[in-house]
């Protein structure tokens, strides 16, 4: 049954960061939280069984350190723990499945520490559920708005989804930001004099407010905010997050190439981004974004 939350822990503070953080999401949509350690490695294994028992017995009591600091501070939440033998990559993916949310700590660069380290694209991009990455100086803001990035996609829809419901369990408003360009020449739809001259700013207002519309009807209490503006998406939701309480966007939009498992805009969210980030990639009904059963 998908009603708990996970957050993967190293003892690291970037992770501790990540965990009370958690702890909050947790209380706000009324689930428990499971604080998860790693003590394997992802390939062949290294060291040998005295080595391996003392791995894991770091990582459980980290995750019970971790867990009792939360329980002071969210004593309403009910907070598990569980240390997994298995590799960091696998681990994660696996408590992937059956989670609510997956909220890890920022990306540093490296796979190498524990879960505090890069969070890997693929597994952002194809987890069992919504990854949170928990950064930024807007880790520990518990105000602001919730901004959600828009651009007609169907990860973005379900980024939207999960936007409005994440707004109305806050109680704060909500930011629903479309950025888009022209072409390269400047001009809406490039030199071609053959283009009707249309205003394509309200052309697009028109489209987002047709994309919240039933969405609006359900959360009639989530204040909304439309935003379009003329301009690379990653740069206005990195502006924008940085008042924002968190970011949510889609793993991938309706540009990029071929074969890449996270949109430019999301990868430069989680490296960039003042405030948690949160990449949606499905439904919360349990369907893909492309309608297919899990």
């Amino acid at each position: 049954m998908i009603d708990h939350m996970v957050v993967g822990v190293d003892g690291s503070e970037p992770a501790a960061v990540a965990a009370r953080w958690a702890a909050r999401e947790a209380a706000w949509w009324h689930t428990s939280l499971t604080v998860l350690t790693v003590s394997g490695v992802d390939g062949p294994s290294v060291g040998g069984a005295e080595w391996r028992a003392a791995k894991e017995a770091l990582a459980l009591e980290v995750a019970r350190t971790t867990r009792d600091e939360l329980a002071v501070a969210e004593p309403g939440v009910s907070i598990t723990t569980e240390a997994s033998g298995a590799g960091v990559e696998a681990a994660l993916r696996q408590a992937s499945q059956s989670a609510l949310l997956l909220v890890l700590g920022p990306p540093t660069g490296t796979l190498s520490g524990l879960l505090a380290g890069s969070p890997d694209a693929d597994l952002i991009a194809r987890a069992g559920c919504p990854v949170a990455i928990v950064r930024g100086s807007g880790a520990t803001r518990v105000d602001g708005p919730v901004i959600v990035g828009v651009d007609g996609s169907p990860t973005s829809d379900a980024a939207i989804g999960w936007a409005f419901e994440e707004a109305s369990r806050r109680h704060t408003r909500l930011v629903a930001l479309h950025a888009w360009q022209d072409s390269c020449s400047g001009r809406p739809f490039g030199e071609s004099r053959a283009t009707p001259l249309i205003d394509v700013g309200e052309a697009e207002e028109r489209a987002l407010a047709q994309r919240l519309a039933g969405r609006r009807e359900r959360f009639p209490d989530v204040d909304v905010e439309l935003v379009v503006e003329r301009d690379r998406p990653s740069d206005r939701l990195i502006e924008y997050g940085k008042d924002a309480a968190v970011v949510i966007v889609g793993s991938r939009g309706r540009g990029g190439f071929t074969g890449m498992v996270l949109g430019s805009t999301t990868h430069a969210l989680l490296h960039h981004a003042d405030c948690p980030v949160l990449v949606v990639s499905r439904e919360r009904n349990g369907q893909t974004s492309t309608g297919e059963e899990r």
